[in-house]
């Protein structure tokens, strides 16, 4: 198990740090010439601040990957999750309590130590470029928000889960599943109405105009939702997009209050015609379904390993009890399996990104029909201007990581 996890996590750095640099060095060789396809639209001025913003965001990434890898290592094999555990359990006592704590503790540790690179990221990336507008109040806030939230629905979701390894049987896997679906859809049901306010504030569009254009958009799509609504998201960000929300009745249409500023009536309904077309292939229940089963055999494959001892042992843990018995290892089992998992399943994000890519087409076919394409084309290509995205992609790396297709490859398709 130890070799494995050690081939697994350097495999999975050296495809990672090889896709990063052939990115990098595409963005750079074609940072000083606009693309022929957008010569009209994009200045040379704001496709070099693109390929910065590229390059400044790679940089981020990399300390990013390397202080993941040895956080990871720290983690497991010295030993770091052995001491936290060994420590907990010898002044709380093997038991529910204890590995609740214990979950909680390495959350809130490993949260700690991404802090910094996320400060970085948002007040000195982003602000360097212009996108930031979070003052260090509101981003503490945030913070104080957030894991107030992660605390009040998170930690009854950990005790239930812990409590049915420890007593659902032969099939708590799937007891455990049907809890973690059923806690999803309740998150998406209240998320517009609950969570969402939150953090941002949301009032109904008031431009009577782009409102009756909308309207008519969904109901030549045959499409309902409760209201539509303005997202202040400029009080965080000078990025911009807009989205469906939620649930049954519950949903809504959300635009920053941003991407108003950038597009015009026409522009907007094409990029609403765009979330409808995802909504008209059933996209959104697509990918839920594929989620809960990814899920489903998630939790069965947790079911066998934790029954295993060289599962702890090849990751350096030491198993709670000393002649081995699953009983009082939930806890690690689930902290183990969530950082090994993300070694074996990077290896399909490529399929992922091209199933998404392919949906990304389709919605754009739709928002053809039923809206401009040259309009769509149009609020794109402000879009890629305004949130400084590179048009200059590598190939490879789009191809692993993008879930939407490259500029020039999907405003090509759109007009062709």
């Amino acid at each position: 198990m130890t070799l494995a996890f050690a081939v697994a996590l350097l495999l999975n750095l050296v495809v990672k740090i090889g896709l990063m640099t052939r990115q990098n060095h595409c963005v750079l060789k074609n940072r000083a010439h606009v693309p022929q396809a957008f010569e009209s639209t994009i200045s040379l001025a704001a496709h070099q601040k693109a390929a910065d913003y590229t390059l400044a965001k790679s940089k981020i990434a990399f300390w990013d990957l390397f202080l993941e890898t040895l956080v990871m290592v720290g983690w497991t094999l010295l030993g770091g999750i052995n001491a936290l555990n060994q420590s907990l359990a010898s002044w709380l006592g093997l038991g529910l309590l204890q590995e609740t704590v214990f979950i909680l503790a390495f959350v809130f540790i490993s949260s700690l130590i991404n802090l910094p690179l996320s400060w970085i990221q948002t007040f000195v990336i982003e602000e360097r470029f212009g996108f930031n507008k979070l003052s260090v109040k509101l981003w503490l806030l945030d913070m104080i928000k957030g894991v107030t939230l992660g605390l009040v629905l998170g930690v009854p979701l950990i005790a239930l889960i812990l409590w049915l390894m420890q007593a659902g049987g032969v099939t708590w896997w799937i007891k455990a599943w049907l809890a973690m679906v059923g806690f999803q859809l309740l998150m998406i049901w209240i998320a517009p109405t609950f969570l969402m306010p939150l953090f941002n504030k949301f009032t109904p569009l008031n431009d009577e105009t782009l409102k009756a254009r909308i309207s008519s958009l969904m109901d030549r799509s045959g499409f309902k939702a409760k209201g539509f609504f303005v997202m202040d998201g400029s009080k965080r960000s000078a990025h911009s997009n807009a989205f469906f929300t939620g649930l049954g009745s519950s949903k809504r249409v959300v635009f920053f209050d941003t991407l108003l500023e950038q597009l015009s009536a026409d522009e907007m309904e094409a990029v609403l015609a765009h979330e409808l077309g995802h909504f008209k292939h059933k996209h959104l229940l697509k990918m839920m379904a594929t989620n809960f089963l990814l899920t489903l055999m998630g939790f069965a494959l947790l079911g066998f390993l934790m029954q295993q001892a060289w599962f702890y042992t090849g990751l350096g843990v030491t198993p709670n009890v000393q002649a081995f018995s699953p009983a009082g290892n939930n806890a690690l089992a689930l902290i183990l399996f969530t950082l090994v998992t993300p070694l074996v399943t990077f290896m399909s994000t490529p399929v992922s990104s091209w199933r998404s890519r392919v949906q990304e087409f389709q919605a754009d076919a739709y928002a053809s029909e039923h809206a401009n394409a040259a309009h769509l084309a149009s609020a794109l290509t402000k879009l890629y201007k305004d949130n400084a995205s590179t048009l200059t992609p590598d190939p490879w790396y789009a191809a692993f990581y993008y879930s939407h297709p490259p500029a020039t490859e999907r405003l090509a398709r759109m007009r062709a």
